[in-house]
């Protein structure tokens, strides 16, 4: 069987091409599928796109028919490659194409075995592949699933108010989540640019928990349900209000309010991180999948 793999700048032809595809199994998809619906809302808002690669690519069989996708649109240095599940053979043939682009990649996120291929093959010759962080995929499906802890204060959505805030919170989640995962953090402060966070906001995709006397204490973002899934995150509470509940009881919320509209509800998790693990378990999600954070480190 050989492959052919069609590139795609505009997230809405991608769209088009490959979102049959991404809607058979939303909540595997669920990155790529937010981050290309999202793109389009930007693109129909007259958003800038912002300094950084953002394209997608569809891998299809001898029939046409699309077997696998990747992206890559992350803002954030090292703007890490994005692969979904595909043939053996098509993750090797797209790891060639992009040493044959020229493209600068240094680090691959998604599926496994597809993002150990794709790396592998963007190595070879060049550095060896390494796991950086090792990320597992929960959902939750049903409300009767749903447990809500009771914590004093309540949910509210962002304003333009919160942003200061909210963007401080927003970059500070993945530095964060590695301390409390044993990982070095030099390097995780995710740069968000372009608005994100504005845009998130006005979206009414930006969630408060205020204590009992108003001051917000833990933060829920989601993204634009794709494919009948919402995914959730990032999920922060600063250190001093920490181990007091406030994100589980926000996290279940949300995630009330997504199966209320008619959509699945998920969200990520570093393996490592026995914080995050405990507490969405605690209200309800299961694991669905594991999946791999890879760095291609330059030969000693």
């Amino acid at each position: 069987m050989t492959y052919t793999l069609e590139w795609y700048d505009e997230p809405r032809a991608f769209l088009d091409r490959a979102g049959a595809w991404l809607d058979a199994d939303p909540v595997v998809t669920t990155v790529v599928g937010s981050v290309a619906v999202r793109a389009v809302e930007d693109d129909e808002a007259g958003r800038p796109v912002g300094d950084h690669p953002r394209w997608w690519v569809v891998a299809a069989d001898e029939r046409g028919e699309v077997v696998g996708v990747a992206m890559r649109t992350a803002p954030f240095a090292p703007h890490p490659l994005y692969a979904l599940p595909m043939p053996d053979v098509a993750a090797r043939e797209l790891g060639r194409a992009l040493r044959a682009r020229g493209e600068a990649i240094t680090a691959v996120n998604g599926a496994l075995p597809a993002v150990e291929l794709v790396a592998t093959e963007l190595a070879a010759g060049t550095g060896t592949v390494r796991v950086h962080e090792g990320m597992r995929l929960h959902v939750v499906d049903d409300l009767a699933a749903l447990v809500e802890p009771d914590r004093p204060g309540r949910a509210r959505l962002a304003t333009a108010a919160d942003e200061e805030v909210a963007f401080a919170w927003f970059t500070a989640f993945h530095h964060d989540a590695a301390v409390q995962a044993g990982r070095d953090p030099a390097g995780e402060t995710e740069v968000f640019e372009g608005g994100e966070v504005q845009a998130r906001v006005e979206s009414g995709r930006v969630w408060l928990w205020e204590d009992a006397d108003g001051v917000p204490v833990s933060l829920v973002a989601h993204n634009p349900s794709a494919g009948g899934v919402v995914r959730i995150g990032p999920v922060f509470t600063p250190p001093e209000q920490r181990g007091r509940g406030w994100a589980g009881a926000l996290t279940a919320h949300v995630t009330r309010r997504i199966l209320e509209d008619g959509d699945l509800a998920c969200l990520f998790t570093d393996v490592d991180n026995p914080v995050s693990n405990h507490v969405y378990a605690a209200i309800g999600y299961r694991a669905v999948v594991d999946m791999a954070n890879l760095v291609i480190e330059p030969p000693n």
